[in-house]
Formats: C-alpha cells, sequence, structure tokens
C-alpha cells in the first residue's frame, strides 16, 4: 500500500529519511530544490500544472507532493526493548488528524519514546497527520496497539508509571516524578479520557491555569506536559 504526501517539509524529510518513493509531483516552475534531492534519489517526478495539482492535493500543498510507501507502526514489544529511559504519549480515541501532527511533531521535537494510538476509534496516520507534523513522523515511533487498558498494564508490569491528564485532577503536573519512566495518557476532544482508562492510570494530573478559559488542546496540553518533564530531567 502507498500513502500520498504533500509539502515541502513532509516531502523533504521523507527524503531525508530514505523512505521510498514511488512517484512525485511538483508543480512547474517551482521547488528546484525537491527537484534535486529526488533526481539524487533517481525518483521519477511529474510535473503537474497548478489545477491538478489542486485536484490531487488540498490547498497546502506547497507545490510538492509524493506517493510513497505507508508509514510503518512497531509494537509495545519493540518499543518496550529499546534502551534508555521511556516516555511514552498514549492517545485515547483521538479524532482529530491535526491534533495527531501535532503531537507527533512534539514528540521528536523531545525525543521521546514513542505514541501509543488505539487501531481501532481512532484517527491514523493520514496525509494531513503527515503534512501537520512537518517531517517529524518519518523519526517518531508509532505505536499501534489494539486494547489501551491490557497496554496500560503491560506498561505498569515493565515498571513504568501510567499518569492520566484530567481537568478536575487534584495533581499537578509538576508532580510527575521526572526521573521514572513514564507513559503519559490524554484523552480524546472534548470527551477527555474514558472512565476505565482513568481508572487504570496510576495517578491524574492537570495542567494549573490563570485565565478564564479552563482547557486547552490536547496537543498544546501536550506540549506543555512533555516540555515540563523533559526540562525537569535535566
Amino acid at each position: 500500500m502507498a500513502t500520498l504526501i504533500y509539502g515541502k517539509n513532509p516531502v523533504r524529510e521523507a527524503l531525508k529519511a530514505s523512505r521510498n518513493f514511488l512517484e512525485a509531483y511538483v508543480l512547474e516552475g517551482q521547488n528546484n530544490d525537491v527537484i534535486d534531492m529526488l533526481k539524487e534519489r533517481h525518483i521519477k517526478v511529474k510535473y503537474l500544472t497548478k489545477q491538478k495539482m489542486q485536484t490531487m492535493f488540498p490547498s497546502s500543498h506547497q507545490g510538492v507532493g509524493a506517493l510513497v510507501d505507508d508509514y510503518d507502526t512497531i509494537s509495545l514489544k519493540e518499543a518496550l526493548a529499546k534502551p534508555n529511559r521511556k516516555l511514552f504519549v498514549m492517545l485515547d480515541s483521538l479524532e482529530d488528524p491535526h491534533n495527531l501532527g501535532a503531537i507527533l511533531r512534539t514528540a521528536e521535537a523531545f525525543n521521546i519514546s514513542g505514541v501509543i494510538i488505539p487501531k481501532n476509534r481512532s484517527v491514523q496516520i493520514t496525509p494531513t497527520v503527515v503534512k501537520v507534523s512537518a517531517g517529524a513522523i518519518e523519526y517518531v515511533d508509532i505505536i499501534s496497539v489494539t486494547n489501551l487498558n491490557q497496554t496500560i498494564q503491560t506498561l505498569k508490569s515493565h515498571n513504568i508509571w501510567v499518569v492520566g491528564t484530567d481537568l478536575d485532577a487534584d495533581q499537578n503536573v509538576s508532580e510527575i516524578h521526572p526521573d521514572t519512566d513514564v507513559c503519559v495518557v490524554f484523552g480524546s476532544e472534548g470527551k477527555g479520557l474514558g472512565r476505565l482508562i482513568k481508572e487504570s492510570c496510576d495517578y491524574l494530573v492537570k495542567i494549573p491555569m490563570q485565565g478564564k478559559i479552563n482547557s486547552l488542546n490536547v496537543s498544546v496540553s501536550c506540549g506543555i506536559i512533555l516540555h515540563d518533564i523533559i526540562q525537569r530531567r535535566g
């Protein structure tokens, strides 16, 4: 299977990461730097009119797109076998591909261990996710699991603390112990964490806020919490 990707950064990073390209599409008279990279890899390039590009891709295509091999996920077992201290993000029923893409970009920026997503009832890897990640998807482990509750139990059995995020939590993010292996769980847009997921977490935390709006976009919350953990890890 293959995935259509679009945008300068996603295509550039896919090239740098040696992803297999089936063919590339470039708007006539643009993106000579990307064309040079494609030619170095001996990738077939099709030059398209503006109308054809608009037909194939969303308006944010920036004049370049490509058909590439699908993005693979890894198993939880593979992720746990990797060395070094663990910091995972788990997403409970996220629906918006823009949020997933933004979270992947943040995850890459902080070099976390991986992003865990359920196979069902959740956004998967789409061209929009790839675009919003700005190429970060090439470098972040995406861990696809069948059951989040079972995954939480597996994480706990590997001495990984599972911390849920909830507006009504008694503890603040500053109370996450940075020197332990941690998985931070974020809920879906609007609904938050599911009841069973919330009950399975070791404890719940919230981001203290001083404004009148009492909630943040999930990708923003993820960035704040990961930054806090990484900063305190030193």
